[in-house]
């Protein structure tokens, strides 16, 4: 089950992570934090690496046809749309919490009788940021949590929840792939239940794009925000994007202008009159930093390269199904039923992200118990080549994504796993 594509990828070394106590300094990391930050893909290196050297020769008439790789800076972005989606519901732009502003801005519209926000509780703090608006959250969010010894949400409780309070809700908006349990939530449900009752349906799919299939156009979805730093690979604070649905085209339109939102045909000649460009697009404000667009225009090519999400979901199963059963063999595994109930002091791991593979993406969220055991754990790891990603107070996330992990970054981050608990815990 090794990647095709691994080799397009640079994975930090052992010694350059800092991995004290591994044998092999100088073979590349377990790296398994795809889901935080993805690594460099050898195409966005060269591609940068480009538009700083045209950047040195071309200065500015690079915006336009003197741009030697037929990537004027002026449509840059034209060349990163289609692979994400239909151009006019798609805008590659901006940052997520500033594009989850704008949507927040253009889709909530409270009223006294539907003002509230529903959405899952410890969402991402980019979206807690950004759901009051004005209201006191204490009575205007809806925050759903799990049923008690549980850690994820039921579909069924989504659904009920949104049938009962549907006449109050303005806007539905959870994310994706929830970053701390690695749950995929139902989307096309949820949106279709949120519109019945006469809700907006928004996501945050941070930790969903790149990493589980997506069909936003067709599930009805009114808006959609993410950035592309994770299962993306476009690099640290990389340029981000939003989706809006056409049938908003002609009722939802930019409060906030930017001369990038313009019609590109006029664009230049600075007309007095902002005319948009129909749909996501015209929610652009400013022009998009090239280098970090030239990043994630590399890592998509790698994309295209394996069909985009089909085949890489599969694979994505193949992995997180094979590292999920090389973690329950573990002697310090604990079925998730118990953890919530356990009294003993030995230390031990559940997996808190659901079991049915259609449930998740390209991660499992490991448990640690009793509380304190978890930090232990992590460093331990690191100093052995594992990276994974801690959430305090008691959780690792482990993602073995499709695009560059492989069955033996699977077999090591467990058996490394295993070890740590055998000799330090």
């Amino acid at each position: 089950m090794s990647s095709p594509l691994s080799g397009q990828f640079v994975i930090p070394t052992n010694r350059e992570i800092g991995a004290s106590s591994h044998s092999e300094p100088d073979n590349a990391c377990t790296y398994l934090c795809g889901n935080s930050l993805g690594p460099m893909s050898k195409r966005s290196k060269a591609l940068v690496e480009e538009e700083l050297k045209v950047w040195a020769t071309c200065a500015v008439t690079g915006h336009f046809t003197s741009h030697p790789h037929g990537r004027g800076w002026a449509d840059f972005c034209d060349h990163i749309t289609p692979p994400l989606a239909e151009l006019k519901e798609v805008a590659c732009m901006g940052t997520l919490t500033a594009n989850l502003h704008l949507m927040m801005d253009s889709f909530y519209k409270p009223t006294p009788q539907r003002y509230k926000i529903l959405c899952e509780a410890h969402a991402f703090p980019s979206d807690q940021a950004t759901l009051a608006h004005g209201f006191d959250p204490a009575n205007a969010v809806l925050e759903m949590s799990p049923r008690s010894g549980e850690y994820t949400l039921r579909e069924e409780d989504i659904l009920t929840m949104i049938e009962r309070e549907g006449s109050s809700i303005a806007l539905v908006i959870f994310a994706g792939v929830q970053y701390y349990t690695g749950q995929w939530f139902p989307m096309q449900s949820i949106t279709r239940a949120a519109q019945a009752q006469g809700c907006i349906c928004g996501w945050d799919l941070a930790h969903a794009v790149g990493n589980v299939p997506l069909s936003l156009h067709d599930w009805g979805i009114d808006f959609a925000v993410w950035c592309t730093y994770k299962y993306m690979n476009a690099g640290p604070g990389s340029i981000a994007g939003l989706f809006v649905h056409e049938k908003w085209k002609e009722t939802e339109l930019p409060k906030f202008a930017g001369w990038w939102g313009h019609d590109p045909a006029t664009r230049f000649a600075m007309p007095p009159k902002f005319s948009p460009i129909e749909g996501a697009q015209g929610f652009q404000q400013s022009n998009p930093g090239i280098l970090v667009a030239a990043s994630l225009l590399g890592s998509l090519q790698v994309f295209k390269e394996v069909g985009m999400m089909q085949p890489l979901r599969e694979r994505s199963l193949q992995l997180t199904g094979a590292l999920e059963s090389l973690l329950k063999k573990s002697q310090y595994f604990v079925p998730v039923e118990e953890a919530s109930t356990r009294q003993s002091t030995k230390p031990a791991f559940t997996i808190i992200t659901p079991d049915d593979p259609s449930g998740r993406g390209a991660q499992l969220s490991l448990l640690f118990l009793p509380s304190g055991v978890m930090n232990k754990v992590h460093d331990a790891l690191n100093k052995r080549g594992v990276i994974g990603d801690e959430r305090r107070p008691d959780v690792i996330r482990l993602a073995p994504a499709p695009l560059f992990n492989t069955l033996k970054d699977c077999e090591q981050g467990a058996m490394i796993l295993e070890s740590v608990f055998d000799e330090f815990i």
